[in-house]
């Protein structure tokens, strides 16, 4: 298949021409024997090497390609990650002030953008699972009932799949929103495999952001937003917004030679690592689809009596999780793990097995009292204070066991005795100093609540 950015790049480099421009290091030299080979591949935004944010080759190209596989009708390479994408996809899809039905457990991105627009946040709470100690999927049922409470709110954004795997029934809560002509963004960060894997689990979608670093041969910051119904000159735009004015040729690069292997050896490869983490939910305690759930079937994640003590032994044998918490492992398995890494996790397990099992289930206390807007607790004067002193504060930050990065209290909410409670109770660091938000001359602070 074609690798439009790649292809550019190898044949101005074989050209060995003399670079009076950007980088430094000309192409030939970069210190560190593993970074040597990338310094040809990196350059500017010469004649023939395009602009990411301006129409032409090679970049229309790269990103038509990839748009077919996933089934929008445009695409627009990231080199800042998903953070990127979801601030300029919620800038495009949301006017500021305007109000957003938001999964709650969205990413940090999405919180940090409430306080760049000013939107007026809307939570949908995940149900909880209480015999996998865990969320669930969004009921589209769920959706519907939200807005039809808040008829004004005309943009959903939802995180599918979550960082255990799960999947919520994207077309079918699609179908809610748009029947009441609003529109709906995806967080898919973890989930730019899946259509590689025969998957359709972003259809219906407005708006869909995918990090090819987390789950692809891709580098690290590459992302992509995938769009159906905006213009495409609009979506450069607003992505120049958030993007640096320098972005990565290597990164971009990667990304085109991601999608190339994808379409070849390394989707044949995914699907095979699909049936070893089959077998392996079936030979280990793993969430499994027996829950009625919809799962990223790559994704491992294992019930663990402990998270962390299991996370700590798997490691001390050379195998590195993804994230714990007190009662699961969550694993990314890749077309790289293939053979080695796989059979060293299998041996590791059968060696842990007394520690898998059942583990402690805390669920997430209900929503905090929210009194300042996100834009005000974030902008506020404020002062640092220890967590286990913030009872009756208002947080002017996330705090957020990270990763997944769900915010147990956000900006502008409350820090009630429920919530310190839970946070000690999952083992976060109360000594931890956090922003609370100050009392301003508008009387908003812990004194300005009723």
């Amino acid at each position: 298949m074609p690798t439009p950015i790649y292809d550019m790049l190898r044949a101005y480099a074989a050209g060995n021409p003399a670079r009076f421009h950007m980088p430094g290091h000309k192409g030939r030299f970069l210190p560190g024997e593993e970074l040597a080979a990338l310094a040809a591949l990196d350059v500017t935004e010469i004649p023939g090497a395009g602009n990411l944010y301006k129409a032409g080759a090679p970049f229309d190209a790269a990103q038509a390609l990839w748009a077919e596989v996933f089934g929008f009708s445009g695409c627009q390479f990231l080199t800042g990650g998903s953070t990127m994408g979801l601030h300029t996809a919620l800038s495009l899809l949301c006017r500021p002030g305007e109000g957003l039905l938001m999964d709650r457990g969205c990413h940090r991105a999405v919180y940090n953008a409430l306080a760049l627009l000013d939107l007026r946040p809307v939570f949908l709470e995940r149900p909880w699972l209480a015999g996998e100690s865990l969320a669930g999927s969004i009921p589209p049922e769920q959706v519907e009932k939200a807005l039809e409470e808040h008829p004004d709110v005309k943009t959903v954004c939802i995180t599918s799949p979550t960082y255990s795997g799960v999947l919520s029934n994207i077309g079918a809560i699609s179908r809610v929103v748009h029947a009441r002509g609003g529109r709906l963004l995806v967080d898919g960060a973890h989930g730019a495999h899946l259509p590689f894997l025969g998957l359709a689990p972003f259809w219906g979608a407005d708006a869909v952001v995918v990090s090819a670093h987390k789950t692809l041969p891709a580098l690290g910051q590459g992302a992509l937003l995938f769009t159906d119904g905006l213009e495409a000159e609009q979506v450069r735009q607003m992505a120049s917004v958030y993007g640096t004015s320098s972005p990565s040729y290597p990164i971009l690069a990667s990304m085109d030679l991601a999608r190339d292997f994808m379409e070849g050896e390394g989707g044949e490869a995914y699907r095979r690592v699909a049936c070893r983490v089959a077998a392996l939910r079936r030979r280990f305690p793993a969430l499994t689809e027996r829950s009625r759930l919809s799962l990223d079937p790559t994704r491992l994640t294992l019930k663990a009596k402990n998270g962390p003590a299991l996370a700590r032994a798997l490691e001390e044998r050379g195998v590195f999780p993804e994230m714990e918490d007190g009662g699961h492992v969550v694993l990314i398995c890749t077309a790289q793990d293939e053979g080695e890494n796989l059979d060293r996790l299998e041996k590791a397990l059968e060696k842990l097995r007394d520690q898998l099992g059942e583990g402690p289930a805390v669920p997430p206390p209900p929503l905090p009292e929210r009194v300042l807007s996100p834009r005000q607790a974030l902008f506020a004067p404020g002062r640092r204070r220890v967590l286990a002193d913030c009872a009756g504060e208002i947080s002017a930050c996330q705090v957020a066991p990270y990763p997944p990065g769900v915010p147990v209290v956000a900006p502008g909410e409350v820090f009630g005795k429920k919530e310190l409670a839970y946070l000690q109770e999952i083992g976060y660091n109360m000594q931890t100093e956090v922003q609370v938000a100050g009392r301003d001359s508008d009387g908003a602070g812990a004194a300005g609540r009723k």
